[in-house]
């Protein structure tokens, strides 16, 4: 039974598995955004209380 040979199926294997620990990471992380944004106008103020209708 030829599909029983691991000889072809063990290097697609080994190959598929470069590609994806070695080059798609490198690509993936080139896409990430180096810096975290920053709030511009950021005020602390005091959360006020919900005024509740039925109280």
């Amino acid at each position: 039974m030829p599909q029983l040979n691991p000889s072809p199926w063990f290097l697609i294997l080994l190959f598929s598995w470069m590609i994806f620990l070695l080059i798609i990471p490198s690509k993936v992380l080139k896409h990430v955004f180096p810096n975290e944004p920053e709030v511009l106008n950021a005020k602390d103020s005091k959360p006020e209380p919900w005024n509740w209708p039925w109280h």
